[in-house]
């Protein structure tokens, strides 16, 4: 047997409200909230592309900068799930038996922080420090991703709050600390192969 906390004392009650209400809902919204919750951080790949292709037509180093952005991403998807493995909290749906849109994930596949929080949350953040309108456009996406992810039943709302929080603080300290000090990293990349990452033809 699986030992694993039992988060619902937490915010249970707001999670079934959410989840009831999911379940009264028309099902083309059901339907589009379960395809955002699934396939929604397609779109932080995307954003992240969009950033990088018109960074390198600016300058070297905000191409630096927006290439740092999937790797923050990844820092952040990587400290979350280190954080899963220490609450080993037990997904809502296991805890309080409650029928949901998205299928209820088998024991083990702990629930806080919400690694889909957290990575768009990185992404967010990281991308503001390349593009105000991509960063404001990704926010409203990550958002989007948090209740998604509530309201298809993966998730506590407590969940999704603290993978934001963990995503968002991952993303701040280096990329502000690197669009402090850019020029090192371009330059050195510069002198490599890789210099067409950095500028357009």
């Amino acid at each position: 047997m699986i030992l694993a906390f039992d988060g619902s004392s937490v915010d249970g009650s707001a999670y079934t409200d959410v989840v009831d209400l999911a379940d009264r809902s028309p099902g083309w919204l059901d339907d589009m909230v379960s395809a955002w919750s699934t396939y929604g951080l397609a779109v932080f790949a995307v954003l992240m592309a969009v950033a990088w292709w018109r960074a390198r037509r600016v300058s070297a180093t905000a191409a630096v900068i927006a290439l740092a952005v999937p790797l923050v991403v990844v820092a952040g998807y990587g400290v979350d799930a280190a954080l899963k493995l220490v609450a080993r909290e037990a997904r809502p749906c296991q805890s309080l038996h409650v029928a949901t849109l998205e299928a209820c994930p088998a024991p083990g596949d702990w629930s806080f922080p919400s690694n889909h929080a957290a990575i768009a949350a990185a992404a967010a953040v990281a991308l503001w420090f390349v593009s105000r309108r991509l960063g404001a456009v990704a926010a409203v996406a990550a958002c989007a991703m948090a209740v998604s992810r509530v309201w298809v039943g993966a998730h506590y709302p407590h969940d999704v709050a603290a993978g934001v929080v963990v995503g968002a603080l991952v993303a701040v300290g280096p990329m502000a600390a690197l669009r402090r000090h850019p020029d090192s990293p371009a330059g050195w990349i510069t002198g490599t192969r890789l210099r067409p990452l950095l500028a357009a033809s």
